[in-house]
């Protein structure tokens, strides 16, 4: 039987051995495959961005992937989810809301603290001049509590809104022992 090149490797196998399938595929209703197949062909990636200090206490802002994704169920019944579990350990949420044309100015995150943008956009600045604008879903984790003021007085990050409106965040500050050149340690 000839599988359109549209179906990938996994698919295309049930396709051959069953008409059905082939048609379910083709009207895009998903089929269950076995966990070893999905894991080694559809395994997302996920990006965040860190603000991380290096060893002469300069901010740096990169992108880093989240990619070491397992698919399993988070509570049965409920089905499989992609899931990385980063390191266990002790949590703050906070829901924030920064005013209208709110400004940071420069100083470091007072913890080690996940972000991420509900509503709005706001902005980090490195000390090395990299910014980076954030909206809803994206995420940066800020790790520049180990930064060094510099002759111009920056330390740590500046942010401040992007627009006229409030932004509202939700940061999630953990136990995490601030790091040293480290950039995307988390996977």
């Amino acid at each position: 039987m000839d599988i359109p090149p549209i179906i990938p490797g996994v698919l295309a196998r049930k396709a051959r051995k069953s008409p059905m399938a082939l048609l379910l595929c083709l009207l895009g209703v998903p089929l269950l495959l076995p966990q070893t197949h999905a894991r080694a062909e559809q395994a997302p990636t996920m990006w965040y961005w860190h603000n991380w200090a290096d060893k002469s206490g300069i901010s740096h802002m990169t992108k880093c992937p989240i990619r070491n994704f397992d698919l399993k169920t988070m509570s049965r019944p409920a089905g499989p989810q992609w899931q990385d579990r980063q390191t266990p350990g002790a949590a703050q949420m906070i829901f924030t809301v920064q005013p209208a044309r709110w400004n940071g100015t420069w100083h470091p995150d007072p913890k080690v603290q996940w972000i991420i943008p509900l509503s709005g956009s706001w902005y980090v600045t490195a000390m090395d001049g990299t910014k980076v604008v954030m909206g809803p879903g994206e995420i940066s984790l800020g790790e520049d509590q180990r930064s060094v003021r510099d002759g111009a007085g920056r330390i740590g990050h500046y942010a401040g809104n992007v627009g006229d409106g409030p932004v509202q965040l939700l940061v999630i500050q953990t136990d995490e022992v601030p790091t040293i050149g480290q950039p995307c340690r988390f996977r």
